[in-house]
């Protein structure tokens, strides 16, 4: 009779390392989304491309060769990260490169009375994007990040290739230990889809917090 608690113990400890690397991930993702997004817009030609660049080589690359880069084949170049910073970095740089034309698309959908109002008010531009461009674009952006954030908690399994004993490598082990494939794979394809519920409930709470301000930004 296989004891079932201490197996579903690791499992638990595999659910912890997906939760560090969604979050941290999203961060990232976040962080390289603003950037790149916004430098697609930029008026200066170097920026821009460094940002296509960027966006397209992600975008154009699997997920699988970047993180075995970033564990690796860094270290080669005197940068060597944890198997969970490794982690961290490639999702988070694939998933951004995906949310930079998110973050491009809702800025460029404000209406352009919202522009005039700026130069109206004799805002510069840097001022516009910050206090009345971008607020009304991040509410725009909000679905589609959610979505992105569920898809990096769904590819955090990759990272069980770099032996990072996330869910999906628990569930590799507790197979191997007992011999029983269904026991553990339902275990954690129930606990992807609550964490994946919980992004989403998450974002369409912000969503309606954020809705209930926006009258106060619009110009």
């Amino acid at each position: 009779m296989i004891d079932w608690s201490g197996y579903l113990g690791l499992i638990l400890q595999g659910a912890v390392v997906t939760i560090e690397l969604t979050l941290m991930g999203s961060a990232l993702a976040l962080v390289m989304a603003l950037l790149a997004g916004l430098g697609r817009l930029s008026r200066v030609f170097a920026i821009r491309a460094l940002a296509t660049t960027y966006i397209e080589f992600f975008r154009g690359t699997s997920i699988f060769v970047q993180l075995f880069w970033a564990y690796f084949v860094l270290p080669f170049i005197g940068l060597e990260l944890t198997p969970l910073q490794a982690g961290v970095l490639a999702l988070g740089l694939n998933v951004g490169a995906y949310g930079a034309e998110v973050v491009r698309g809702a800025v460029q959908s404000i209406g352009k009375e919202q522009y005039e109002a700026c130069v109206a008010l004799n805002l510069s531009r840097g001022q516009g994007m910050r206090h009345v461009i971008l607020p009304q674009a991040f509410l725009v952006m909000l679905p589609t990040f959610g979505n992105n954030a569920i898809e990096l908690l769904k590819a955090t399994s990759v990272v069980s290739l770099i032996s990072l004993a996330d869910l999906t490598f628990q569930a590799q082990v507790v197979r191997a230990q007992t011999g029983s494939t269904l026991v553990p794979f339902a275990t954690i394809l129930v606990i992807y889809f609550v964490l994946a519920v919980l992004i989403s409930w998450g974002v369409r709470s912000l969503e309606r917090r954020l809705s209930r301000g926006l009258d106060g930004v619009r110009v």
